[in-house]
């Protein structure tokens, strides 16, 4: 078969193989170019999804994109700059007893006001403001807005988490340069290796494009906005698109699987399989101390004298960031890897509640820690399995999952975290740790299943669904004294709710 004469269709998740077709047989009807074979008869999913590739720019299309992002940077600063004095002058005011009335108009921070001053100032403020796409003003005047109501809202208790500061000026050397498209010509060109943006023209890429093509052919996909972005010294562009997916079904639908996360295993699941840890950083990091010491020795910049860095200085910055983008992406390429497996294959995975920012205040172990990646793994899990019809169960954050016995319940009032064997006194069950803690995150997935179909349970904490009129009946649960359907924990996969749990001594 001649594939360049097979028109391709999107097969949704085969890569770096060519699949070919089988034609259609006798009194079959014809697919339709671009429909899929895991099409179930409808529409599909309409999500959101981003492609990104990377770029090979010639040194003036650099010049050119750095240009726009400098462009980003200098609206934004200015309008920061704006809003702080009239917020300080209003301040001022309000201390010499001037009334609310009289003050001086303040200035709005969403982005049709910002990008209003802008447009008022920008001819003194950036003369060359012409030799630029609208879109790169734009770029800086939406983050900002961004953050200003980031600000807002944390200070209002509208935004929930850490409290976040007030907007910072942008560094030239320190910021990320980037820019943003969301009008004008965006498209991918015909031989799927260019694309086409805005001012900066026809930009080739250094991968085909053709996972990307191939929806916006078929009329699946919807380019909404391109972001050009350098990252570890390499210039990458983003498009956000909205995607109609097939809708698909798990290989193992009503297959269940509990996911224990750890440093010694990435991951461990419930039937047994170990997913070693490649510790990416701890193999590089040989290689990036020397790499920073090199750039240590070479003549960098200083602000206080206002000394600009040498060329050796600059070209060992380059080798740092490429070092540091290199371990970034084998880390991203392993979690994409087992995410989709697990995904493709489980239709219930459950996944506990970890407490990373707590646990990276852990000196010994922060880097390891942090090398895993666990919110990004349970992050591309929550996307992965809704957009392959399978189910995310999330364990509550104070679930006894490695201090329970998977075989009779017992819960055990201490574990450290050196016992890497479960050794259960009641039962007499011995048991990896971590594969006992992933059996009983399996068994959660039965729990949920009770409560989306109805029937009553109990909450973490031991106290009914419905509160009793006689009174509240929520008790202080304590390790290996409460009923398994008391303690918030589930039947293993043993069958074991009839048994009672035990104190352990």
């Amino acid at each position: 078969m001649d594939y360049r004469a097979e028109p391709w269709r999107d097969l949704g998740g085969y890569r770096g193989r060519f699949v070919a077709l089988r034609p259609p047989r006798c009194g079959e009807p014809r697919r339709p170019h671009g429909q899929s074979r895991h099409r179930r008869g409808c529409s599909g999913v309409k999500t959101v999804q981003a492609y990104r590739f990377a770029l090979d720019l010639t040194p003036t299309q650099e010049r050119a994109v750095l240009a726009h992002a400098g462009a980003a940077r200098v609206a934004h600063n200015w309008t920061l700059a704006r809003v702080k004095a009239v917020m300080d002058q209003r301040a001022a005011e309000r201390s010499y007893g001037v009334a609310d009335a009289d003050l001086t108009p303040a200035l709005g921070w969403s982005l049709p006001a910002l990008r209003k001053a802008w447009n008022e100032a920008k001819s003194q403020v950036a003369p060359w403001w012409g030799e630029c796409s609208k879109e790169a003003f734009n770029t800086g005047l939406d983050a900002l807005a961004r953050a200003l109501k980031n600000w807002s809202d944390s200070r209002c208790g509208k935004r929930a988490g850490r409290p976040v500061g007030f907007p910072r000026f942008k560094s030239r050397r320190r910021s990320t340069p980037s820019v943003r498209f969301t009008t004008g010509t965006i498209r991918v060109e015909p031989d799927r290796k260019h694309v086409v943006l805005p001012r900066l023209g026809r930009l080739k890429l250094h991968e085909s494009a053709r996972k990307l093509a191939r929806r916006l052919d078929a009329g699946t996909a919807r380019i909404l906005s391109a972001t050009v972005r350098r990252d570890g010294g390499r210039w990458h562009v983003a498009f956000c698109v909205k995607v109609e997916r097939a809708e698909r079904s798990p290989g193992r639908p009503a297959a269940e699987v509990g996911v224990d996360l750890g440093i010694k295993h990435l991951a461990v699941l419930s039937t047994g399989e170990p997913v070693p840890n490649p510790r990416h950083l701890d193999t590089s990091a040989r290689r990036m101390r020397r790499l920073a010491q090199r750039m240590s020795r070479r003549i960098g910049p200083d602000r206080r004298t206002g000394r600009r860095p040498s060329k050796r200085w600059e070209a060992a910055r380059g080798q740092v960031a490429r070092a540091h983008a290199r371990v970034a992406n084998l880390r991203r390429d392993g979690l994409h890897k087992l995410t989709t497996r697990l995904a493709g294959e489980y239709g219930t995975i459950v996944v506990e509640d970890l407490n990373v920012a707590g646990m990276l205040r852990n000196r010994r172990l922060a880097r390891r820690i942090a090398d895993a990646g666990f919110a990004e793994l349970r992050r591309q899990l929550a996307y992965k399995t809704a957009w392959n019809g399978g189910r995310l169960v999330v364990a509550d954050r104070w679930y006894p999952s490695s201090k329970t016995c998977s075989g009779c319940g017992a819960v055990k009032a201490k574990l450290a975290l050196v016992e890497r064997t479960y050794n259960c006194p009641t039962c007499g069950l011995t048991l990896d740790r971590d594969l006992n803690a992933a059996r009983n995150l399996a068994a959660l997935a039965h729990k949920a299943t009770d409560a989306r179909s109805g029937r009553e349970s109990s909450n973490g904490r031991g106290a009914d669904r419905k509160t009793r009129l006689s009174g509240p009946v929520a008790v202080k649960r304590q390790p290996g004294t409460a009923s398994a359907g008391q303690a918030g924990t589930v039947p293993p996969q043993g069958g074991t709710s009839n048994h009672r749990l035990t104190k352990v001594h």
